[in-house]
């Protein structure tokens, strides 16, 4: 018996908490993330910024595999250090749960009656999960 083919996938849509703002004022916060590769992991390294302060990490690594943010499609270092602290914790937690456990679904329980189900952490607003 043949087994259908899974296709993989490699790109994720987000929905940032507050959205990143451009200097016309334009609020963006849907986006894509794609899977890193390990040389998306190992080029920033060799970064100066990032050997000066390693902290910068995140940046370099995130403007790498954020393909687009709203209609903002040159992703730089520059976009991701202008985000809200809260959008870039959430890109990163997002990068972690699709490079290491391949989704964005995480597991929940109702408050009220403790059912549980899963919902997609990277996009819609409230209700759309």
């Amino acid at each position: 018996m043949r087994r259908a083919a899974v296709e993989m996938r490699t790109e994720f849509a987000f929905e940032l908490p507050r959205g990143y703002v451009d200097d016309a004022g334009t609020v963006h916060r849907s986006g894509v993330m794609r899977l890193a590769t390990a040389r998306d992991e190992l080029i920033p390294l060799r970064d100066d910024r990032v050997r000066e302060n390693s902290a910068y990490l995140t940046v370099v690594l995130l403007a790498r595999v954020v393909t687009s943010i709203g209609s903002v499609t040159d992703v730089h270092a520059g976009v991701i250090e202008n985000l809200f602290a809260s959008d870039l914790a959430f890109l990163q937690d997002m990068y972690r749960r699709i490079n290491s456990e391949g989704h964005t679904r995480t597991p929940v329980a109702c408050p009220s009656c403790g059912h549980g189900f899963e919902v997609d952490i990277a996009g819609g607003r409230l209700g759309e999960s």
